[in-house]
């Protein structure tokens, strides 16, 4: 089918006159400038191993689920149920499990389980299977985004890897994902690690964080550049694990922004947006003040 001139037209204009709706912020001027939650998106999250990826990007579905009534379906294999939605509750209720009442905790389960719903792994799952069922759940409860994590705990398709190779199997996997996405209006968060040879690549001895592990880069992704020339929105999630005082930070890299217009843009080289992790574990601030403050949000703003 070939595009229509009035509708390109009329999109233009759209643009022209501001009238593009944008996406999602979370009422915090220093994230919101660089991160937005765009339905409709194939978005990619990488990072090295045990750097908390799947501990960031739920946090950040919980916010979005409070300031914006979003609800998501998370497909975690190296995550129980149950932890995931400890998690996911403890954010909510800003305290660990341990330090809140029965009933503080009957109260977040049931707002956790009206904004989430986890899939249980509890087989090997192809892609083709987790967007059969994916699209199954959609049908029946409406969520607006989509967890995989990670990509590499999914189990080949054979049938399709011996007719195309491993390259083209990536490209097919992305290209359907993809096509999920925008067929269902579902922003979908492909989580991926990085090569190994990454993982050795260092910053110099007399870098701030000599030594240690540098940010993946969007080639530094198993399966190589593919998996960002496909994907909207590219964040890296990094953390200096090792690091005496650091570790405690949650640095976001956003490496590629497609749809400038409707808000967000990779963050400057070298400048992430840094999460400080609260104590316990029970959320993030940024910039000295949580993000989930029961204060108003015009001071949230800074």
């Amino acid at each position: 089918m070939i595009a229509q001139s009035k509708a390109i037209k009329e999109k233009i204009l759209d643009v022209k006159y501001g009238r593009v709706k944008e996406g999602l912020g979370i009422g915090v001027q220093g994230i919101d400038e660089y991160l937005r939650f765009k339905q409709g998106n194939f978005n990619l999250l990488i990072g090295h191993a045990n750097t908390g990826k799947t501990t960031v990007i739920c946090y950040l579905f919980v916010v979005w689920a409070i300031k914006h009534k979003l609800r998501f379906l998370i497909w975690s294999s190296e995550n129980t149920p149950q932890s995931i939605v400890r998690k996911i509750i403890e954010f909510k209720m800003g305290k660990p499990i341990q330090e809140a009442s029965d009933s503080q905790i009957e109260d977040a389960v049931s707002w956790c389980d009206k904004h989430f719903k986890i899939i249980d792994v509890e087989d090997l799952y192809t892609y083709k299977q987790l967007i059969k069922e994916s699209q199954s759940i959609k049908d029946a409860w409406d969520y607006h985004g989509l967890l995989v994590d990670p990509y590499n705990s999914l189990a080949k398709d054979y049938t399709l890897l011996k007719a195309v190779g491993g390259h083209e199997y990536d490209y097919q996997v992305a290209s359907e994902f993809r096509m999920f996405s925008k067929t269902n209006n579902t922003t979908i968060f492909l989580n991926a690690h990085g090569v190994t040879e990454a993982l050795r690549r260092t910053h110099p001895a007399n870098h701030e964080y000599g030594n240690l592990s540098k940010p993946l880069s969007m080639a530094d992704v198993e399966g190589g550049g593919k998996w960002g020339n496909r994907a909207d929105d590219v964040i890296c999630i990094h953390r200096y694990t090792s690091h005496p005082t650091e570790w405690m930070y949650s640095n976001l890299y956003i490496l590629k922004v497609k749809e400038n217009e409707t808000g967000g843009r990779p963050t400057p080289h070298e400048e992430p947006i840094r999460l400080k992790m609260k104590i316990n574990n029970t959320g993030f601030e940024f910039m000295q003040k949580d993000i989930l403050s029961k204060q108003p949000k015009e001071k949230l703003i800074f």
